[in-house]
């Protein structure tokens, strides 16, 4: 399934910490990893208070050396600098994303988080809109060593941009023996979407009633969908919890080791205002991330 996998660095030892969980998944897909650096147009000299890499002869060699460093794991690594100079790194790493033929980005968090990445865009968030590559997405407490994965989260709700990330689980799955833990989330009347809500406090008893039926509809297609892949030898079971999704898949990521999500991938104010769910979960998660475009 991932066959090339993108890997940015930009010299920092912070960017660097995504390297084991890198070779992790090119060892689960025998897949080839590419290291890749983007010459920035007016880039400082220090970044997260170490060296920048501002020369050509200078980011070839740190990527050698990298790649020196990971020869004993028998996994291909390529490397490429994009010689000239760029102002748009995000830009950047999804344009070469596409010519050099990867299937999947692997990206550390970078940046101050919180506000700032909702309003300004991180990096991996900028990514995550604009691209279309399969985006794992770690921050740096999140690296354990050695880097598994044994309990992925999926959170579902029968449309079909987040049906259409169960295949993809299920590969993962596979190749790394973990077992799947699907979760629906139904609405309480306190928690309804704003677009909705009204008719909560106008209909309180009706509206009520729709959600216990969904709840119940949601019960019976988990049930179906863990049942069809236990068939298939998947370690599955699945959930139906009631609240703010937001929250609920935070609370539930603090017992997996991953979680795979759909993702229209809107960023910054369009976030702010539509309550996108990506975000949120991107930055408070107790989980890696690996984000689909739909």
């Amino acid at each position: 399934m991932f066959k090339r996998i993108l890997v940015p660095l930009d010299g920092s030892k912070l960017a660097e910490k995504a390297l084991p969980v890198a070779l992790y998944w090119a060892q689960r897909f025998n897949a080839a990893l590419i290291f890749f650096h983007v010459m920035e147009q007016g880039g400082s000299t220090s970044i997260h208070g170490e060296h920048h890499l501002t020369g050509m002869d200078e980011a070839k060699a740190y990527l050698e050396r990298l790649a020196e460093s990971l020869k004993q794991s028998s996994i291909e690594i390529e490397r490429h600098v994009h010689e000239t100079k760029q102002a748009n790194v995000p830009q950047s790493i999804i344009a070469h994303a596409q010519e050099l033929h990867t299937d999947l980005i692997v990206l550390c968090a970078h940046g101050s988080g919180g506000l700032r990445d909702i309003f300004i865009g991180s990096i991996a968030q900028q990514v995550i809109q604009r691209g279309k590559t399969p985006v794992f997405f770690i921050r740096p407490e999140h690296i354990r060593s050695p880097f598994s994965v044994q309990k992925i989260l999926v959170p579902l709700d029968r449309t079909e941009k987040h049906i259409s990330c169960l295949p993809i689980a299920v590969e993962v799955a596979r190749a790394c023996g973990a077992a799947l833990r699907l979760m629906n989330i139904v609405a309480t009347t306190t928690t309804l979407p704003p677009d909705i809500a009204s008719a909560g406090i106008f209909l309180p008893g009706t509206m009520a009633a729709v959600l216990n039926l969904e709840q119940d509809s949601a019960f019976e297609y988990l049930t179906k969908v863990a049942g069809d892949l236990s068939t298939q030898g998947i370690s599955c079971g699945g959930a139906v919890v009631r609240g703010d999704v937001s929250s609920e898949i935070l609370a539930a990521s603090d017992e997996s080791d991953m979680i795979i999500m759909s993702t229209h991938a809107r960023v910054n104010w369009e976030a702010f205002w539509e309550e996108s769910v990506t975000p949120k979960v991107m930055a408070h998660a107790n989980a890696p991330m690996l984000l689909l475009r739909s």
